[in-house]
């Protein structure tokens, strides 16, 4: 089996027929029928080999057990944070209401909670530096490659030959801390190398997040992490996307050409549309399906895409490319009701969308044996191996053994309230919940008794009324027209009474609970802009102690992403580029450190740490020695970026400054010759020592610089 032996190459098209020249030299010619109906011809042969019909199998009995069992728990879950988040009521609880009369007021106590909890999270991830927060560091000591050996005893040699042309023999002890200190430069060029290629790799990796999608789809991201139990991201994932570009024109100039670039990409990936293995705790912990709901300009810009197969793919579009294909399920009505969306609308499926179940999965070689793969391919049938798998009605797209060498999915799951051993969370609708209920019941009760409690209650003895009296309006200076008792009894006509007003009592509930709702999910009312925080909250030295307080709670947010999401994300981001990426200078020996998240959580001290340092920098003749002007000059770049400048124009680029810097050295150098020659100063000489020969001659006798010390 192909399609699986080779981890980067899926089903691949077979070459076409039927349009060679014949013996005769004639060219048979075919209308365009007959072309399609020979590549749907080709494309059901292949589609219908064994082992594309046993995958198709093996997909659609995941597909039903990890459906089943999503739509008896996680499903409605979903729904009641969805329409908690947008304030409105279960259906079964409006009826029940309505059914009771009176109010159906919904406090928009969980949204506040929401918006507030994505404002926060949002601002603690801002970064000036990149669409995320995250860096990279280059390993501690970096490998000394033979090359760099061979240039620096070259140079070593042509600097004591120019010595010595000089008169200047150094002594042993001087020789052996020459070599000592030339080593130590080495190192410390090839570390500024291994820093430089950091850069370069962290701004390639910045515009691909940014022409990539990942950061608008980040923001959704945050918005579900808000509202619902889990919350996904997903890439890279390639695709092909049209792109304008400068080419050289026919006339010397250059015109604007369109062409299709395949770039990686970054989605949210929807909650709904994702499914796991009863037992899964995490993305890689299990089998996974997602759901795609694809258009025919979808489909289409996966033709040539690596890994797809373009035969079935046109298959797909002549077959569903028209009408469409749902897997139709009970959640898509309810989920489009929630959303405010026409349901007949969304089950006409006016748009011809197509679905499609992306599998990923662990295979035992033996049951791929069985589908009919070469034995070959299996080094060991009970050994597993993850797959992905497209699969759109009875079509496989794409099959393939996971190109990942640790066999992770592009998939990374966080919660706001992580619980352990559990795929589900606690976001802060499922936090603030029974307030919100509570708040609710108290709100209803609180509109009713207000309105029957806003006038005068009456009783009328009807049978005391004369024909044709109206009693169901109440007006002022309104006479009411009664008859004599016939029993004879003094008791009134007409009577009125107040009711008792609740409104103190059913504040000071809702009070107590939405106080509830802020401790319950960690974000108080105060971080939105109430200005009634009483106590240490009138002060700006209190209030800064108290957001302080609150900001734990954010930070334990903050790391599940971070751990989560942005370190395994940036890691996979930057192990596609160091496999598929062409460019060398972005390669070496360099360590990925995506940290992001938790160290932005003390940004503001380390900006002012930071000013500090620069000051004492600049103020300091000892620290200008110390650091000199490269240093300086790094600290400034820095120092710019946090103030949202254009540092390249402010600062210039570290090539420059270490070029001007060599050209005062030299000055200075040349100067010190000049005034040794006027003075007639002479060198002191000394014996050609044996360890001076040898280094000469290339061979020095110290360990100190062999390549093995080295690395």
């Amino acid at each position: 089996m192909d399609s699986f032996s080779n981890p980067n190459q899926a089903m691949q098209p077979q070459p076409a027929t039927g349009l060679s020249m014949n013996i005769g030299g004639v060219l048979p010619v075919k209308n365009l029928n007959q072309l399609h109906a020979e590549e749907k011809a080709q494309a059901e042969s292949q589609n219908n080999r064994s082992y594309i019909t046993n995958l198709s199998g093996h997909i659609r009995t995941q597909w039903d057990i990890m459906r089943t069992a999503k739509m008896q728990t996680v499903e409605p879950r979903l729904l009641q944070c969805m329409r908690q988040r947008k304030g409105e009521y279960d259906p079964e609880r409006l009826s029940a209401i309505k059914q009771q009369g009176g109010s159906d007021i919904y406090l928009m106590l969980s949204a506040n909670k929401a918006r507030a909890a994505s404002s926060w999270i949002r601002d603690v991830l801002s970064s000036t530096d990149g669409p995320l927060p995250y860096t990279l560091d280059a390993t501690p000591v970096a490998d000394l490659p033979p090359n760099k050996i061979q240039e620096a005893y070259a140079t070593m040699r042509q600097e004591l030959a120019q010595a010595e042309a000089l008169g200047i023999i150094p002594s042993p002890q001087e020789l052996e801390e020459y070599v000592e200190a030339r080593k130590q430069m080495i190192v410390n060029d090839l570390q500024e190398e291994a820093d430089e290629a950091i850069t370069r790799m962290k701004r390639k990796m910045d515009d691909q997040l940014a022409e990539g999608g990942c950061t608008s789809e980040f923001g959704k991201f945050i918005d579900d992490l808000s509202t619902f139990p889990y919350a996904v991201m997903k890439g890279p994932v390639v695709r092909k996307q049209k792109t304008f570009k400068w080419v050289p024109g026919a006339a010397g100039d250059y015109v604007l050409s369109q062409a299709d670039e395949l770039i990686p990409t970054w989605n949210r990936v929807d909650p709904f549309m994702l499914y796991w293995a009863a037992h899964s705790t995490n993305p890689d912990d299990g089998d996974l399906i997602e759901r795609h709901r694809l258009s025919r300009y979808d489909l289409n810009a996966l033709i040539g895409v690596e890994g797809y197969s373009d035969i079935a793919i046109r298959a797909v579009l002549d077959e569903y490319g028209r009408g469409g294909l749902r897997e139709w399920l009970w959640i898509d009505a309810a989920k489009s009701q929630a959303e405010g969306k026409h349901i007949s609308s969304v089950m006409q499926n006016p748009e011809g969308l197509i679905d499609a179940l992306q599998y990923w999965g662990s295979v035992q070689g033996k049951l791929l044996i069985e589908w009919g793969i070469d034995e070959n391919q299996v080094e060991d049938p009970l050994a597993e191996y993850q797959i992905e798998a497209w699969l759109l009605g009875n079509w496989v797209i794409k099959a393939m053994i996971n190109p990942d060498p640790l066999s992770r999915k592009p998939y990374y799951k966080t919660s706001y309230e992580e619980i352990p051993g559990s795929w589900l969370g606690n976001s802060p609708m499922d936090l603030v919940r029974d307030c919100q209920d509570v708040c609710n019941a108290t709100a209803r009760a609180l509109v009713n008794n207000m309105g029957i409690s806003s006038g005068p209650q009456v009783w009328v003895n009807v049978d005391r009324l004369p024909p044709g009296e109206q009693i169901t309006q109440l007006y002022p200076w309104k006479i009411h027209q009664t008859t004599s008792d016939p029993m004879g009894a003094s008791a009134p006509p007409v009577g009125f009474f107040q009711p008792n007003s609740l409104a103190g009592e059913l504040m000071g509930i809702y009070e107590k609970f939405s106080v509830l709702a802020d401790e319950y999910s960690g974000i108080p009312r105060y971080m939105t802009g109430d200005a009634a925080a009483g106590g240490a909250g009138r002060t700006a030295s209190g209030m800064s102690m108290m957001m302080n307080n609150a900001g734990k709670t954010i930070k334990q947010v903050i790391a599940n992403i971070d751990r989560n999401v942005i370190t395994p994300m940036i890691d996979r981001q930057w192990f596609h580029n160091m496999k598929y990426s062409d460019d060398m200078e972005l390669k070496g020996d360099v360590k990925v450190v995506a940290r992001g998240a938790s160290t932005l959580m003390i940004k503001d001290v380390a900006a002012q740490r930071r000013n500090e340092f620069l000051q004492l920098a600049l103020n300091s003749p000892i620290a200008q020695q110390i650091v000199g002007m490269e240093g300086t000059a790094h600290l400034m770049r820095e120092q710019a970026k946090t103030l949202d400048m254009n540092a390249d124009k402010i600062v210039p680029a570290p090539e420059i400054v270490k070029a001007r810097s060599a050209v005062q050295q030299a000055q200075m150098m040349v100067q010190q010759q000049a005034q040794m020659m006027q003075q007639g100063a002479q060198p002191q000489k000394g014996p050609v020592s044996p360890s001076n020969q040898q280094l000469m001659d290339g061979t020095p006798t110290t360990d100190n610089f062999s390549p093995m010390r080295m690395q």
